[in-house]
């Protein structure tokens, strides 16, 4: 009789925030100055590089429902994507989709032109600040003017917050905003967040 086959152990996904999930939910501020803080962990996040003017760049922009973004600060959403622009010749697609496939139609709309499409998916975590004094909480430490004038819904952009390199992208007038650090800054950049928006619990100071 065959013996039995024991299977191994099964390796389980962590967010990088994993850690910090009641802490962040602890630090929400409700009412007229509110603000919330949570982790949006395992998106999607696909680096295309190619030639803007290119056809490989035109067939890339029909897989993800609208062309790639020609300026710094522009966005480009559609379904399930939204593709980030990151310089001249380079976009950050985000999805909500399955990496591994978003990643395969990408290449194989790049066809083999010059160009490339990484998997970066793992390199980065998503936080997301909301709520009437997101901007408020967000100016403690961000050089941008965030001011609705200047910065709005569809804006994205590479910055500080804090000592902090990330993409801010705001994604309502809430207003919400998605935080992009590189999963190893993650811990420091939340803990910052939550110590900023600590006063909000309180009375307004006139």
């Amino acid at each position: 009789m065959a013996e039995p086959i024991m299977a191994g152990p099964v390796a389980l996904r962590t967010s990088p925030l994993s850690h910090l999930e009641e802490r962040m939910r602890a630090a929400a501020v409700t009412g007229a100055r509110g603000v919330t803080l949570a982790e949006l962990p395992f998106l999607t996040m696909v680096n295309v590089r190619v030639a803007p003017a290119s056809e490989a760049a035109h067939r890339i922009g029909r897989v993800l429902g609208a062309p790639l973004p020609g300026r710094c600060g522009d966005t480009a959403a559609h379904g399930p994507h939204t593709a980030v622009w990151l310089g001249p010749d380079e976009w950050l697609v985000l999805s909500r989709a399955d990496a591994s496939a978003v990643t395969a139609q990408l290449l194989e709309a790049l066809a083999g032109d010059p160009g490339s499409v990484v998997d970066v998916s793992a390199n980065r975590t998503t936080l997301e600040l909301t709520g009437p004094a997101a901007r408020e909480v967000l100016e403690k430490g961000c050089p941008l003017d965030l001011h609705p004038r200047a910065f709005g819904p569809g804006h994205a952009v590479s910055t500080t917050v804090g000592p902090i390199a990330v993409l801010l992208w705001q994604t309502d007038d809430t207003p919400t905003y998605r935080l992009l650090p590189r999963s190893s800054f993650a811990d420091y950049l939340a803990r910052w967040l939550m110590d900023a928006m600590s006063e909000y619990g309180g009375a307004r100071v006139a």
